[in-house]
């Protein structure tokens, strides 16, 4: 399923329909800028955090649904990323309790390229998407959640620290166990693999 703006339609029909929450005179970005920058941010993130491909849609749009509604509650908007990861993940959180689903590794969309790919292209590419998955799904949660929020997703850790609501310095502790462990389990494949190649 590739990556769209596929919930323009109906949540803009919601959001017309609900009460504004965003008092006139408010500083808090506007809404429609918001999502169209973010959108990306908000469909990966989720991924990653687990939801599957048959209800990304759902979780995707009720997160911009809490975002709209709780716009004028932010308090500084240079922190609006970290504050919509929040959301996000709490909105997944609920997702997976609500359906009683097991925390699983999203299949991450593969590159776009300029051209169309060959076969061999495709093989390497799902191959090198299996292995990410595979070793991320090695670290226990609290790191793979740090890792992948600050390596994947391109989140600085104070963002991460503050979006987990968790001390920057434990952050950075769990980011760099999570490097660590991600880092010898990825060499301890690549020599099995090798030595198998070789005999």
């Amino acid at each position: 399923m590739s990556r769209s703006k596929w919930a323009d339609p109906v949540l803009f029909e919601r959001a017309s329909a609900a009460p504004d929450p965003h008092p006139q005179g408010t500083a808090a970005p506007a809404f429609l800028a918001v999502y169209h920058r973010y959108f990306d941010f908000v469909w990966s993130s989720a991924k990653y955090l687990g939801v599957g491909a048959d209800a990304i849609d759902d979780v995707v749009q009720e997160a911009f649904m809490v975002v709209y509604s709780r716009l004028h509650t932010l308090q500084q908007p240079e922190a609006l990323r970290s504050w919509i990861y929040g959301i996000v993940r709490r909105t997944v959180s609920t997702h997976h309790r609500s359906n009683r689903a097991k925390v699983s590794l999203g299949v991450w969309e593969q590159a776009r390229t300029t051209h169309p790919a060959t076969p061999l292209e495709l093989a390497e590419r799902a191959a090198q998407v299996d292995l990410l998955a595979s070793l991320l799904a090695e670290l226990d949660e609290a790191k793979r959640e740090v890792f992948v929020a600050v390596e994947l997703e391109e989140m600085s850790v104070p963002e991460i620290a503050e979006a987990l609501e968790i001390p920057l310095n434990t952050a950075y502790s769990r980011l760099r166990a999570a490097r660590q462990n991600f880092e010898e389990r990825l060499a301890r494949r690549t020599a099995r693999e090798k030595g198998d190649q070789e005999t």
